[in-house]
């Protein structure tokens, strides 16, 4: 039997077939396309069908509680905000590189300092230190300067501030002064009238007023401003040896800061200019830079000076203690999610690491228990295992369970000591440093307080402008003080400091100069 053979081109049937052939060809690609695309998933990493429309009970009728896919998605979202940081909650972080030129191993057993050269990876998160997250960045407040040290020893965490001196010198009042910086519990609003009122009875705060009040209190980015441990930490050699030690960051940029008009403008132009400014530095390469410097001091010389040089309230001046520069640290990376990686970094003084030790400074004592406490609380016990905070040495311990915990247990012995293969060993070569303690327990302030001579030489070593700012800054705020007894009292600190600051102060807030005098000599 014959078969009878088409002719295509007699039928006028070539070209739709080509046609049909092309869309049939097109459909496969673009399915293997549209395959080949990231599927969307639930968390236990099921695929997604419809991320557009609710599971219903028919067109018109109730969604259903077995649309798995949307119960998660409500659920995640209701539970995207962590607990804010009461402290230093705005902030914006980096990752870089310290490289120390120093070989301190004669001084300490710090990982970053045993020769010249090394380098440690790190991760800076800089912060202001009473608004809330979402505050304009130009707002007058200190400047958190945090740096997570990733060490081949641990984790070593130096927590500080751009000022070098703190309010307070005692952290049983760490409380009391945050809650009368925070906005008024009745208002919402920050009030004047209420941290003046708490300061003036605390006059060691003069001399971190002035500061903060001077035009340093308003840094015109995070690249320029210096940095400082703020407490002495205590650096220890192999043979158990200490020195009382502090540290300060000196920036590379130069120091620069928004007069309060300056931050004014500033703030109605771009209120994240900080942030703005740093993300936008380092996406253009060019990576900002500080230089460490330390101070030591040996045990035997700390009652030698007329303050106490473990009180917060007081610099260690360079006359004094000279600086050496040990290294330099460059950030050179943004995060790729700010809050897996800067709002989720847990800083705390806590984190030491062999080599460094707390000094006995009573704010750092208290500042000892409560950063790591509050990031147990905002992140979980188990809050050192997130890769931003994870160590890069292995963890070896017993700690067990809790919430998140994903670390990988694979030992029966979750107890020490024990005589099992598995058990974990103690290393005596790390044990604490012994301090030599004598007397009785007590409840008292430091003997040698010495409340205003710092502030006084402060004052002094500002330029005329830097005065002029200062007294116009404290005339906007302290003036504002309805209480003229408050204002007396504070005027008086500074009058202590310096007599030409009290009595500028004293004009600027209308206050009796007489009174003022009389005030500052009962202080005294």
């Amino acid at each position: 039997m014959k078969i009878p053979r088409f002719n295509l081109l007699k039928k006028n049937l070539y070209l739709p077939v080509v046609m049909a052939l092309a869309l049939v060809l097109v459909l496969v690609i673009t399915n293997n396309h549209a395959s080949a695309k990231t599927p969307l998933t639930l968390d236990n990493g099921a695929a997604v069908g419809d991320n557009q429309n609710s599971l219903t009970a028919g067109p018109n009728g109730p969604v259903l509680l077995q649309d798995v896919h949307l119960i998660e998605k409500l659920a995640r979202f209701d539970r995207e905000r962590i607990p804010e940081r009461v402290v230093h909650a705005r902030g914006t972080g980096a990752h870089g590189e310290f490289i120390s030129d120093a070989d301190l191993s004669n001084i300490t057993m710090a990982a970053p300092f045993q020769k010249a050269g090394k380098k440690t990876p790190v991760f800076v998160r800089f912060s202001s230190v009473i608004h809330p997250q979402g505050s304009p960045e130009t707002l007058r407040d200190p400047r958190g300067f945090s740096t997570k040290f990733y060490t081949d020893k641990g984790n070593w965490d130096l927590v500080g501030n751009n000022l070098p001196v703190f309010f307070i010198r005692d952290a049983m009042k760490f409380p009391d002064m945050v809650h009368s910086l925070k906005p008024s519990p009745i208002t919402n609003k920050q009030d004047p009238n209420r941290f003046f009122d708490f300061f003036s009875h605390v006059p060691e705060s003069t001399n971190m007023l002035t500061y903060l009040f001077s035009d340093m209190g308003t840094p015109a980015s995070y690249r320029e401003m210096d940095g400082s441990s703020v407490h002495a930490y205590k650096f220890i050699n192999s043979k158990g040896e200490y020195k009382y030690v502090k540290f300060t960051w000196k920036t590379k940029q130069g120091m620069h800061n928004y007069t309060a008009m300056q931050a004014q403008e500033m703030q109605g132009k771009d209120f994240n200019v900080h942030t703005s400014d740093l993300y936008e530095n380092i996406q253009r390469g060019n990576y900002p830079a500080w230089d460490l410097y330390i101070q030591t001091l040996n045990p035997q010389d700390l009652d030698k000076f007329e303050f106490n040089p473990l009180d917060a309230t007081k610099i260690w001046p360079t006359n004094l203690v000279s600086l050496r520069k040990v290294g330099t640290m460059t950030l050179n990376r943004m995060p790729e999610n700010f809050f897996q990686e800067t709002e989720q970094s847990a800083f705390a003084p806590s984190n030491l690491v062999p080599g460094i030790e707390a000094s006995e400074d009573r704010l750092l004592q208290g500042r000892i228990f409560s950063y790591a406490d509050t990031q147990r609380h905002r992140l979980g016990v188990n809050n050192m295992e997130l890769p931003i905070n994870k160590p890069r040495v292995q963890i070896n311990n017993e700690n067990q369970d809790g919430s998140a915990n994903y670390g990988n247990t694979k030992s029966d012995v979750n107890y020490e000591p024990s005589q099992q293969p598995t058990a974990l060993q103690q290393d005596s070569n790390y044990r604490y440093s012994q301090l030599p303690i004598a007397g009785k327990t007590q409840q008292q302030k430091i003997q040698k307080t010495l409340n205003f001579q710092q502030a006084g030489e402060l004052y002094r070593s500002f330029d005329k402008q830097m005065q002029d700012n200062l007294i116009a800054n404290l005339k906007n705020d302290l003036g504002a003080v309805k209480d003229a007894n408050i204002r007396t009292q504070i005027t008086a600190f500074f009058y202590n400091a310096n007599p030409e600051y009290g009595t500028r102060v004293a004009q600027a807030v209308n206050v009796s100069l007489d009174t003022v005098k009389k005030r500052a000599a009962e202080l005294k």
